[in-house]
């Protein structure tokens, strides 16, 4: 049986899969090579995936994992490999790429076009089939991440304190996550993990997406993802346009899952075509790597 998993910033998906195609799924919290220590990973491992595949092991080894993380840059995929490897001594192949990779397997398995990820964070690239050609770089929550979960609570956080929103909608937002001014600084500023702090509190935007205010930011707010990114892909190596229906975009994560209506308009607005936009690509993923499952004793 092998071993796949997909980890963003706030959760891991792991995928246990048998040569007879049965599989068994289960969650842990995020694992970031960027936010976490090679330690970390490792305990992580151990105290929360562990104890929830134990049972289904007794029928055979792993003999292969296949790591699909934010983070997991060609510098940083080491630190997770070796995480991974203390944990299952047994296992003889461990392979760690980064999330984007997965997001263009699971979505065009051996297809061109363009995958995406919209989750806490963002990320883009333009899949050839077998690998990335080309990717404009995410940057981050402070620096890029259009249209991710974290930069999308980060404008509206901004935006209500700011008083570009209406006084209705900030009191709402700050009465029903019972906050304050100060304590959202602090959760931004002093404590762990604020791209998650703030990708929780985008929720406010799905909840009131009726408000035409509301509305008008995450049509923005996506838009600014198609033209920082997206549009980039249309271009050749001799800077001449690619045609639009050549390239078709995929998109992976909760936040393109959640708010495809809209996501589906402003790509319609710009004229690009959506291949599909899934929530996991776990599904992907399993029809990519079926043929790595060898039968165990």
């Amino acid at each position: 049986m092998i071993l796949i998993a997909d980890s963003g910033s706030t959760k891991t998906h792991w995928c246990l899969l048998t040569a007879s195609g049965q599989f068994s799924e289960c969650f842990t919290d995020g694992l970031n090579p960027f936010q976490q220590t090679p330690d970390a990973i490792k305990n992580s491992i151990s105290s929360q995936l562990l104890p929830q595949i134990s049972s289904f092991l007794w029928s055979g080894t792993v003999t292969a994992i296949y790591f699909y993380g934010a983070g997991c840059t060609p510098e940083k995929s080491s630190l997770v490999e070796e995480a991974i490897k203390a944990n299952f001594k047994k296992t003889s192949t461990v392979e760690v790429y980064s999330d984007m990779v997965g997001a263009a397997r699971g979505l065009l398995l051996k297809n061109s076009g363009i995958a995406c990820i919209l989750g806490t964070g963002s990320n883009s690239c333009l899949y050839n089939g077998k690998e990335i050609v080309k990717n404009v770089p995410a940057l981050g929550f402070i620096l890029g991440d259009e249209g991710s979960g974290a930069v999308l609570g980060k404008r509206l956080v901004a935006d209500l304190l700011k008083n570009q929103l209406s006084e209705e909608l900030k009191e709402k937002f700050l009465k029903q996550y019972d906050l304050t001014q100060a304590i959202i600084i602090e959760n931004v500023y002093r404590k762990a993990f604020p791209n998650r702090y703030l990708a929780n509190l985008s929720r406010f935007c799905a909840e009131n997406i009726d408000n035409q205010q509301i509305y008008n930011l995450v049509y923005d707010h996506f838009n600014q993802f198609v033209v920082r990114n997206l549009k980039q892909y249309y271009i050749d190596e001799h800077q001449q346009p690619i045609p639009y229906e050549n390239l078709p975009v995929g998109f992976i994560g909760s936040i393109a899952f959640y708010y495809q209506e809209i996501l589906r308009k402003v790509l319609q607005d710009n004229g690009l075509i959506v291949a599909q936009i899934l929530q996991s690509p776990m599904d992907g993923l399993r029809a990519y790597h079926k043929d790595d499952v060898q039968p165990t004793n």
